[in-house]
């Protein structure tokens, strides 16, 4: 399977002008054979945490436009965005996934970024997420999750890629290389990461998207520009990995 990332810089808080702008993006990533697309964290609207009126309901536009893209293309799209549950005023940030039936699934962002404010904001979720696309089990998780090691490791037996939307700026964009590289190797799967790129919110963004294999290496980059990058990966290759170096046995036999 193909999977690509579109890394682009987000209109602040303008949802229209973001869909308009990813129609021609999507179409371009279908037309270089990608069946699997990742968009940014907050993709449709920027990391905007200080705007009470932000979140859209569950299944709202954000959400509805992965799923016509999705459909029109038959393909898989996802992208994070925020989405109203319940009577909490507070958004989740819903990683929404639409396959190319128009089923959409979810993975709410675990770890809001408590040092951006997010936490008060936004409203945590509770359960990871993996989803098979065809032979492939693909985790979600959203920026800052990234950093919590922990979590990503107990999810390793069960998962071949890990998809990591983010708006992750430049200041660190240090740290995000490396723990990206680091889930690679530690868990043995591909990641792929998404970052924006741009301006917004009073931050830079240096994009540096990423698409590791299960050795870590680096299978797709890209620099600060708006741009789209793939990667073929395979679920053989994952078990062939793991049967040549099977250190995750040794990681569960420590634990037990």
């Amino acid at each position: 399977m193909k999977i690509a990332a579109i890394q682009y810089d987000i209109a602040w808080a303008d949802r229209e002008a973001n869909f308009a702008r990813l129609e021609t993006l999507i179409a371009q990533a279908v037309s270089d054979g990608a069946t699997f697309i990742v968009l940014p964290e907050m993709f449709s609207t920027g990391f905007v945490v200080d705007d009470p009126t932000i979140g859209e309901p569950t299944g709202g536009s954000s959400s509805a436009f992965l799923t016509a893209q999705a459909t029109r293309h038959r393909v898989w799209i996802g992208g994070s965005c925020p989405e109203l549950a319940d009577d909490d005023q507070r958004p989740y940030n819903s990683f929404v996934v639409a396959d190319p039936e128009g089923s959409q699934h979810r993975y709410r962002k675990i770890h809001p970024f408590t040092y951006g404010n997010e936490h008060h904001h936004f409203r945590p979720g509770s359960t990871h997420v993996t989803v098979s696309v065809s032979d492939l089990r693909v985790t979600l998780f959203v920026c800052y999750d990234l950093r919590f090691a922990d979590e990503f490791w107990g999810l390793a037996p069960h998962t071949d890629v890990y998809v990591v939307p983010a708006n992750w700026p430049l200041v660190r964009q240090e740290h995000w290389l490396a723990l990206l590289k680091a889930r690679a190797i530690e868990n043995q799967s591909y990641v792929v990461g998404c970052n924006r790129t741009g301006v917004g919110g009073g931050l830079t963004y240096g994009g540096a998207s990423r698409i590791f294999s299960p050795l870590g290496e680096e299978l797709a980059s890209a620099d600060e520009h708006e741009c789209i990058i793939s990667a073929d990966v395979s679920a053989d290759r994952v078990r062939e990995v793991r049967a040549k170096y099977p250190f995750l046995n040794d990681r569960r036999h420590a634990t037990n």
